[in-house]
């Protein structure tokens, strides 16, 4: 029997939570979506992350939704880098994108 939880949503979060569940099957899918129904709901959920106030609303809804989670921390990526991953991840991942640029600057 699979268990079955109700989970209040504030209002304020509604539409975030909406479009993250959105984004999460659009990601996971095996059906492919249009471009442009992927980059509104994108552009839609962006601009509603970049509204939301740091906090254990924001911290739950990253932590239920990868995608979002994501798509957040490519938002905040300019002040925070990979502020969502784990340091070790973040240096490896760093270190590896500078030496692939060194390679293709290479003549």
């Amino acid at each position: 029997m699979k268990d079955a939880r109700t989970i209040e949503i504030p209002e304020r979060w509604r539409v975030a939570v909406t479009l993250a569940q959105l984004l999460q099957r659009l990601e996971t899918s095996a059906e492919r979506s249009s471009a442009d129904q992927y980059r509104a709901v994108v552009r839609h959920l962006a601009d509603e992350l970049s509204r939301a106030e740091p906090g254990a609303e924001l911290e739950a809804l990253l932590n239920t939704f990868p995608a979002a989670a994501e798509l957040y921390e490519n938002q905040q990526y300019a002040q925070a880098g990979l502020c969502r991953q784990p340091l070790e991840l973040s240096l490896n991942t760093e270190q590896q994108a500078r030496k692939e640029i060194e390679r293709i600057a290479r003549p």
